[in-house]
């Protein structure tokens, strides 16, 4: 195992995420190999943390004074043994083959524990879309689809949203590939409900991740409701991460963005999370406007370079780190566990390194990892493409019942996972072997390719 992750470290040297999210799967899998002599015979792990295609590609566009900018343009198609490569575009000025490499090679392993059958995918641009206009992001998005196009489509990789990229973008994609490919086919999902789009797609990883807490709170006979609970970010999986803890009464005290979080006494209630969803999604304000907004709040800036977020300093029973990749540290996870935090579940992706993983898990938090927890959203992607092969649309209360169901049956996974190899209730190893098997078995079923 160590020869192989110096291998990966060898091969590109500067790809600290990707090493990461390597070692983290490696960490969980060596009595797999050990029981499956085939597994290492197969090569199988040097296989996986290989992308199948990387593609990278110059996107040139013209702003509002006729100037013209040059970004990169990426996509990461990872692995297809289960079916289409699936995931997320990213548009942010961080965006690079590295975090794109860690998302994708999640992607795998998180697609396969959905039951669907997609494989896993992740691409972008270092583009940032904040303070541009909707003709700027248009011509941005169209220029990035002319050569996207040539290497998607609904039977070999679809695209999504993810950070930088909501309706708007998925919108000015689907409208240029649709041009360019001259039909209209499920290509992209995250579409609008009126040409294909899904109910409660918007809502999914934020759902999906309450759901899963949910479950690893019953397997103790526990529940959310009355829980105190910590929610980073104020983006998409912020606020409907905020709205189903919501519905299952328990109460939520924070919410943050990159320049810090507000903390709310009284919780965050139905009224508060509406001006949320206005202030992040229509006028596109910081976070500290809730705090002047509201007087129960306060708002406390985040300095990034200190070696700890404040955000996770407050009591509380429950925290939901939504908002991006290393969020919390051995420090920070230290914090919380002091603070009484019993239950994480990973709402974004990848967000607690190895150390703070190692942490929570020593002291007996019950981890959610990203790649169970917040599987929400591309299972309701998945959805999506059924429902656009079979040209029809399914009723909200369908969509979501679907959706519990499955993020129940990743826990039941993840669970029974646990107990097989030894280690009971540590959902990381559970994740990780359940959705390895799954994946190495196809490879294997489909020769050396």
């Amino acid at each position: 195992m160590n020869a192989i992750m110096q291998e990966v470290r060898n091969r590109d040297p500067y790809q600290r995420e990707f090493h990461q999210a390597v070692e983290e799967m490696l960490e969980s899998i060596k009595p797999v190999l050990d029981r499956i002599p085939e597994y290492r015979s197969s090569k199988a792990v040097e296989r996986l943390v290989e992308p199948e295609r990387v593609l990278q590609f110059r996107v040139p566009w013209m702003d509002d004074d006729g100037e013209v900018h040059v970004n990169r343009g990426f996509r990461v198609e990872m692995n297809s043994a289960l079916g289409p490569y699936k995931g997320g575009l990213r548009f942010h000025p961080s965006v690079n083959l590295s975090i794109l490499k860690f998302l994708a090679f999640e992607q795998v392993f998180k697609n396969a524990l959905t039951t669907l059958p997609l494989g896993g995918g992740k691409g972008g641009s270092d583009f940032d879309p904040k303070g541009k206009s909707d003709n700027e992001i248009m011509r941005f998005c169209q220029s990035f689809m002319l050569e996207l196009f040539r290497h998607i489509g609904h039977n070999t990789d679809v695209p999504a949203g993810d950070i930088g990229v909501g309706p708007r973008e998925i919108g000015y994609l689907f409208g240029m590939y649709k041009k360019l490919r001259n039909e209209f086919t499920g290509v992209l999902t995250g579409k609008g409900l009126s040409w294909g789009g899904s109910l409660i797609r918007p809502e999914a990883t934020g759902y999906g991740t309450v759901y899963f807490a949910e479950e690893m709170l019953n397997s103790r006979d526990l529940s959310l409701q009355n829980t105190s609970c910590l929610v980073s970010g104020s983006g998409n999986v912020a606020q409907y991460t905020t709205e189903k803890l919501l519905q299952l009464g328990a109460k939520v005290h924070t919410l943050s963005d990159s320049s810090g979080h507000i903390y709310d006494e009284e919780g965050i209630d139905e009224e508060k999370l509406e001006y949320v969803k206005t202030l992040k999604n229509v006028t596109r304000g910081r976070i500290k406007e809730y705090a002047e907004r509201f007087p129960s709040a306060v708002f406390i800036p985040h300095d990034p370079e200190e070696q700890k977020n404040p955000i996770w300093e407050h009591r509380a029973d429950c925290a939901f780190p939504s908002a991006t990749e290393n969020e919390i540290n051995s420090v920070d996870a230290r914090n919380l566990i002091s603070n009484g935090v019993r239950l994480v579940a990973e709402g974004a992706n990848m967000p607690t390194d190895m150390e703070g993983i190692h942490t929570f898990l020593d002291a007996g938090v019950l981890f959610g990892p990203s790649k169970a927890a917040n599987a929400g959203g591309v299972t309701v992607s998945g959805l999506e493409m059924t429902q656009n092969n079979m040209r029809m649309g399914w009723t909200r209360k369908e969509v979501d019942e679907r959706l519990r169901l499955i993020m129940k049956d990743i826990h039941k996974t993840c669970l029974e996972t646990t107990e097989e190899y030894g280690t009971p209730g540590n959902y990381l190893n559970g994740a990780n072997i359940a959705g390895f098997v799954k994946v190495v078995d196809a490879m294997l079923d489909q020769g050396l390719v």
